[in-house]
């Protein structure tokens, strides 16, 4: 196997996205791909497969491979040229190369093309780079096969709770007679009443408790909004903070059947807390919602947040025309349906089986980016031999 020492101006050519406002987007087959990933679809592409794509602001190192045409966002920077190299290869190559990648922009993280294009860079030969693509390959469709069996189930979830307790096709519903939107023997309460009393709604701590030196390698995950993704805690770049810390601070602690809740931006996001997640922390940006178990099943509680009607009321809440932001009184008053206690738990019984399963696949993709991403490095070195 043979390297060779150039510029990653040489392996590949990296281009700017092109803007599409939000008034233009429509649904459609292409994906768009932002600094953070596919963000939605569009009816037209600007880029063609095989397509790489990284961010160039804020969390840097982030890089998508696509296998059909997309639309790289003004947010991305995209490849245009792969100069013989093997497509899939670049994507590896180019995470190894902004693994640890020092942005000279301190306020906004950020990379710059033309800066990229002259870092110095040690590329192994076109045969070789088919051989590291399928060893690290194997990983990645190992996890897009558990990925799509995890959206799999979560639909079935989903489907499940719009048949009982939207389209209120619940077993037995052909006996309950229907009474102002609501069947008999259901209620509507306020979200303060079926949480915890005290301190069942609650924020995440302010700037002045928890500092950015505060943070560290090791301890306590501290979820933020921007973890909340696909409605459960995604870890790949989540902060810490030392188990002291979290102790001193233990009511932002989380416990088993509590939701934390972004309420900042998108407002929307939420992950319910498993037996995994027990004892993480609710970060700043996030509220952590604690139902009480004598009111309200956990699991039909997080799954009622989700409803259009309900999200619609917690969203018309929310303050502020740059960035949305929900206070913990602003969500007091919000009405929720409360379906009768054993309907309730014969719910949460069955999804309570899928969550299990959605959890030990999400766990499985865990050990395996890890372990993919301890080799990228030392195949992308030579100091593994392919």
């Amino acid at each position: 196997m043979s390297w060779q020492s150039c510029r990653l101006g040489d392996v590949l050519t990296l281009k700017r996205g092109h803007d599409l406002p939000e008034h233009s987007r429509q649904e459609g087959d292409v994906p768009v791909v932002s600094s953070s990933g596919i963000t939605g679809t569009h009816n037209e592409a600007r880029a063609t497969a095989p397509g790489v794509v990284t961010g160039r602001y804020g969390t840097i190192g982030e890089v998508f491979y696509l296998e059909k045409d997309y639309w790289p966002l003004n947010t991305a920077l995209y490849v245009i040229d792969f100069k013989g190299n093997d497509p899939r290869f670049a994507a590896y190559f180019l995470r190894n190369v902004l693994k640890g990648y020092q942005s000279e922009k301190a306020a906004v993280p950020g990379v710059d093309r033309n800066v990229l294009h002259e870092i110095r860079v040690l590329v192994p030969d076109l045969q070789a780079q088919r051989r590291i693509v399928q060893i690290l390959g194997a990983y990645d469709d190992l996890i897009e096969n558990n990925r799509r069996r995890m959206t799999l189930l979560e639909e079935s979830a989903r489907l499940l709770y719009q048949e009982w307790f939207v389209h209120l096709r619940f077993p037995g519903h052909e006996h309950v007679r229907i009474t102002d939107g609501l069947p008999e023997g259901w209620e509507k309460a306020t979200l303060e009443s079926i949480c915890v009393s005290g301190d069942g709604i609650q924020t995440g701590p302010f700037g002045s408790q928890l500092h950015q030196s505060d943070y560290a390698d090791e301890g306590v995950p501290v979820v933020m909004p921007k973890d909340l993704v696909g409605f459960r805690i995604a870890t790949s770049s989540i902060a810490r903070i030392p188990e002291a810390l979290a102790d001193q601070l233990s009511r932002h602690r989380m416990a088993v059947g509590d939701t934390v809740y972004g309420r900042r931006g998108d407002i929307g996001r939420r992950a319910f807390i498993g037996k995994r997640q027990e004892g993480w922390f609710c970060g700043t940006g996030c509220l952590r919602l604690r139902p009480d178990p004598a009111a309200i099943n956990p699991l039909y509680f997080f799954d009622t947040l989700g409803t259009p009607e309900t999200l619609g009321i917690i969203a018309n809440r929310a303050k502020g025309s740059t960035m949305p932001n929900l206070s913990a009184g602003a969500l007091k008053t919000v009405p929720i349906p409360v379906a009768p206690r054993a309907l309730q738990d014969h719910y949460a019984e069955q999804v309570g089986d899928i969550r299990d399963m959605i959890e030990v696949l999400d766990e499985q993709n865990q050990k395996l980016r890890t372990a993919r991403d301890l080799l990228l490095p030392r195949l992308m070195s030579g100091e593994i031999s392919v």
